[in-house]
């Protein structure tokens, strides 16, 4: 919300500093995000002096250039080289003096020197409007008024508008601040109470309204009253379209807004003043000088002021004429109903409607106007009749015209005020501090609520409608304290605190325990979005997600199953900025639906590796990342957890390519692989990347499980023996393990490949594959005669099963 110093001071009754005010704001809760100086002419023309051009002559080396000497009050006067043709002696003109910084239109600032222009020196500049800022002509130098004082400070001729603009944070709850008058309120009550002295905000008076004839009654029916609980109108009949005055544009442009005419820009100023949308339709253009608020059948065609057609949703209101639509309520106009130059006739709107359908239309169409914005969060719907009043005067003021209807009130089931009571021991638990009855009264009134109830406990208080966010008595102790500043509650000699019991602090100690491992092996923690692109999914995948139902872009639309596409974004980001080494990790969750239409989320904790795993140094060569060493972090920190995989199987996924899996207990608890080519495609990603997952809640059951248990370290000596054989080239060493696994020997502590060999040498499709095997008895010393049983059934079983020749 953006809150002008100049506006808001209208409606002050007392004058309030710009920095005191924007420490107000924040002290009230309407938090100050900016607080810039907004300057019509950048720079305010500081510096610049009117001056008088004393005599002009040719320069002696320049056919185009005219020597000038120009007094500018005091001192001797300035030898300025101008190029302009219009420049003759007599004249008022804008002078640059050296040293003064002048802001050209659509050009940097440029810093007044003496120059030298073709062996003369000049000391200045004779100024265009362009070159000043306060004009778009190049033709030649402004040539003042013959009566304008020589030494007067140009921003004195001209006087710039100069404003101090707040942009300010409002929270949903907000909207009685979305506008002037409310902040003006808001301020007033903060000085009444801080300053202790009855101070009211300056709301202009529309007591002046009068119906001047009734030559152009339109009709109004609604017929979706849940959607429009309440529509006002009036009609004026000979409007002239025309600029709007100085004094309009220069407060809307302050704010940020781009004047248009008079009418459309008289509606932009109310609804900033007042915080009430309002709309103005050409009532020339009313088939049947009739207004029907109702929805359309869906699918219904409509063209809106964007000159774009757009399907209209059987759940959109729609403001029609007798012959259809002209307007998407509260949201945005048709083509041709609205206000143009060649409109003499208006009828003018203004209309509450539900908060919630105006939401759902303006995201559907994705029409994020000022009046929507408005609407959604809920306007003052006692204050229809009262802005029409103040628009419709404006309008008679700006536009000429005449009033020429009976104010149509559309309110058929008038909303009734809300009341809420509030004990004085509540108050006093919930904010920590004793307040009088009567500082609580005089804050309540100064916002606007009524006093209904006084009791010697308690409070009873009348809502005003520009606050329908209020319905509980914390709400009223909220409203009391960010009055008085929360910077004035009192604190206590001593503070009672009670310790709460964490219930599920292991599962964070784990956590952190591999966040901090995954950081000792060089990995950085990212932080992605839980929402991601549809468009990364194919249909079939598609089925088993969460949609989201009213996605703030097309682009982020779905809430991700896995972890792996918005890491992929993350890569990709770092790839378009030179970062091509990349180790990652995350914590976060994936989302699906299951069968029965219930929606599920599995903590998960994945990795991402792409690049070289080390870089170069002076002790080798830098080393790309491959598969088997994301197999091993992943085998690395799930032995940090003390879970012991039974199976590491392949299991192949569209995805991943040499995808593998991690079971134990029975449970799925990683995943690791290759990425599909494919799928980096589509993120621009041209070097490979690996990813890995863990099952985060899998992880955390079988952690929970386990028994700790301390046993000393082996009294005995380990054996280690090998074998070295020949297999066939398709045959993985995974198959070998488990093979070996199968014999289950009670003394064998480790089975590890610790080489590969492929030659032609050794046979048509064949490789030799090294095994070491580490034997281990705590009790005893292990004999050569026990060893080589062992590494007999071994090497039978080989043989037998994997049809491998031992090689001697």
């Amino acid at each position: 919300m953006t809150i002008s110093y100049k506006w808001l001071s209208e409606y002050l009754p007392v004058t309030v500093e710009p920095e005191r005010l924007a420490r107000i704001l924040t002290s009230i809760g309407l938090e100050v995000e900016s607080f810039e100086k907004f300057e019509e002419v950048k720079g305010g023309l500081k510096g610049l002096i009117i001056g008088e051009v004393l005599s002009t002559e040719k320069h002696p080396n320049a056919d185009k250039l005219t020597l000038t000497k120009v007094s500018i009050g005091n001192g001797e006067p300035l030898q300025i080289v101008c190029g302009a043709p219009n420049v003759e002696p007599g004249q008022k003109v804008v002078v640059a003096k050296v040293g003064t910084t002048i802001y050209p239109v659509n050009n940097e600032p440029i810093t007044m020197k003496v120059a030298t222009i073709r062996n003369v020196e000049s000391h200045g500049m004779i100024c265009a409007e362009d070159e000043i800022g306060v004009g778009t002509s190049h033709a030649g130098i402004i040539v003042l008024k013959k009566d304008s004082k020589v030494g007067t400070d140009a921003a004195e001729y001209f006087q710039p508008y100069e404003d101090w603009i707040y942009d300010l944070g409002i929270t949903p709850n907000r909207m009685d601040a979305m506008s002037h008058w409310g902040v003006a309120k808001d301020v007033c009550a903060y000085l009444a109470h801080h300053d202790k002295k009855e101070l009211r905000p300056k709301i202009p008076s529309s007591n002046s309204f009068k119906i001047d004839n009734k030559s152009l009654p339109v009709s109004v029916s609604v017929e979706n009253t849940k959607a429009c609980q309440r529509y006002s109108g009036v009609s004026i009949t000979g409007v002239t379209i025309k600029e709007s005055p100085q004094w309009l544009q220069k407060k809307l442009k302050a704010i940020g807004l781009r004047p248009i005419n008079n009418i459309v820009d008289i509606t932009n100023f109310i609804q900033h003043e007042t915080g009430q949308p309002l709309h103005a339709f050409d009532a020339d253009e009313l088939k049947g000088k009739k207004i029907i608020v109702k929805n359309l059948p869906e699918g219904t065609k409509f063209i809106t002021l964007d000159e774009k057609e757009r399907k209209l949703s059987k759940e959109d209101l729609m403001i029609c004429d007798a012959e259809g639509g002209i307007c998407i309520a509260g949201v945005f106009g048709g083509l041709h109903s609205g206000v143009t130059g060649k409109t003499e006739n208006i009828f003018l709107e203004s209309a509450w409607f539900n908060p919630v359908d105006i939401r759902k239309t303006s995201f559907r169409h994705g029409l994020r106007t000022d009046a929507a914005t408005r609407f959604e969060k809920n306007i003052d719907i006692s204050n229809t009749v009262l802005v029409l009043k103040r628009a419709a005067l404006m309008i008679k003021e700006l536009g000429g015209g005449q009033i020429a209807s009976d104010i149509v009130d559309v309110y058929p089931d008038p909303a009734r005020k809300t009341e809420v009571s509030l004990k004085y021991h509540y108050l006093k638990k919930l904010s920590g501090k004793n307040y009088h009855p009567d500082t609580v009264k005089n804050i309540l009134v100064s916002l606007g609520f009524e006093i209904v109830k006084d009791g010697i406990d308690e409070i009873r208080v009348v809502v005003p409608f520009s606050k329908p966010d209020i319905s509980l008595p914390a709400d009223i102790v909220e409203e009391i304290l960010r009055i008085d500043g929360l910077d004035n509650i009192e604190i206590p000699r001593a503070i009672t605190i009670t310790p709460s019991v964490e219930e599920n602090y292991l599962g964070h100690t784990l956590k952190e325990k591999v966040a901090n491992y995954f950081v000792g092996l060089g990995f950085h923690e990212m932080m992605t979005n839980s929402i991601t692109n549809a468009a990364y999914f194919t249909e079939e995948e598609k089925q088993q997600m969460v949609k989201m139902m009213n996605s703030l872009s097309t682009e982020l639309n779905i809430l991700r199953p896995s972890l792996l596409e918005t890491s992929l974004e993350v890569v990709a980001r770092n790839l378009n900025h030179k970062n091509s080494n990349l180790k990652l990790f995350e914590f976060g969750k994936g989302y699906f639906t299951s069968s029965a239409g219930k929606y599920l989320e599995i903590e998960q904790v994945c990795m991402v590796i792409s690049g070289d795993r080390a870089d170069q140094s002076w002790k080798g060569k830098t080393i790309p990342a491959d598969f088997f060493f994301v197999k091993g972090v992943v085998s690395s920190v799930l032995e940090l957890l003390g879970i012991n995989p039974e199976t590491v199987e392949a299991l192949p996924v569209p995805k991943l390519h040499d995808h593998i899996t991690y079971k134990a207990n029975g449970e799925l608890v990683a995943g690791a692989g290759k990425v599909n080519p494919k799928v980096l495609a589509q993120f621009g990603i041209k070097q490979p990347v690996y990813f890995a997952a863990l099952n985060w809640e899998a992880v955390l059951r079988l952690t929970l499980k386990q028994t700790l248990s301390i046993k000393q370290l082996p009294r005995f000596p380990s054996v280690l023996r090998d074998i070295s054989m020949v297999v066939p080239k398709h045959l993985s060493y995974a198959e070998v393990e488990k093979s070996v696994n199968n014999l289950k020997l009670a003394k064998l502590q480790e089975v590890k490949l610790f080489d590969i060999f492929e030659s032609e040498k050794l046979g048509k499709d064949k490789k030799s594959i090294a095994v070491s095997f580490t034997f281990l008895d705590e009790e005893k010393t292990l004999t050569d005669k026990e060893i080589d049983g062992w590494m007999g059934k071994i090497m039978i079983m080989l043989e037998s099963d994997l049809k491998a020749e031992i090689r001697k």
